[in-house]
């Protein structure tokens, strides 16, 4: 779904993309490890927007729901933005991208056109 509002002077019209982005091999304890911080950086992005959903790829279905017992393969967001170098941008920007967590190089990023959503609260 693209956005309604018109871009400002300048600005390119956004519109939403799903991306994927794995993680390095052996990222695991480094995802842990800074996770906090990721979850705490989004605050931003879900305000603004940006970042209409996201979360973990697991290699498997958890069998708990401790973080540390998961086989995370890396994650997907759906989020608004102009074009695939501006998600990069802010790929890179995130912790997961800074510590080398992401393989923000190899993330897969298609335009999406959202049929239907349910949300559930």
């Amino acid at each position: 779904m693209a956005t309604n509002a018109a871009p400002a002077a300048g600005e390119k019209k956004k519109f939403e993309w799903l991306v994927v982005i794995p993680d390095f091999p052996g990222a695991q304890q480094k995802r842990l490890d800074v996770r906090p911080e990721h979850f705490a950086n989004l605050r931003p992005f879900r305000e603004s927007g940006v970042y209409q959903m996201g979360g973990a790829i697991l290699n498997e279905v958890p069998t708990s729901a401790d973080p540390s017992t998961f086989s995370f393969a890396g994650s997907t967001i759906v989020m608004l933005a102009s074009s695939r170098e501006e998600i990069k941008e802010v790929l890179r920007q995130d912790v997961y991208g800074k510590s080398g967590v992401w393989d923000v190089e190899n993330a897969q990023m298609w335009p999406l056109l959202c049929a239907f959503r349910t949300l559930k609260e």
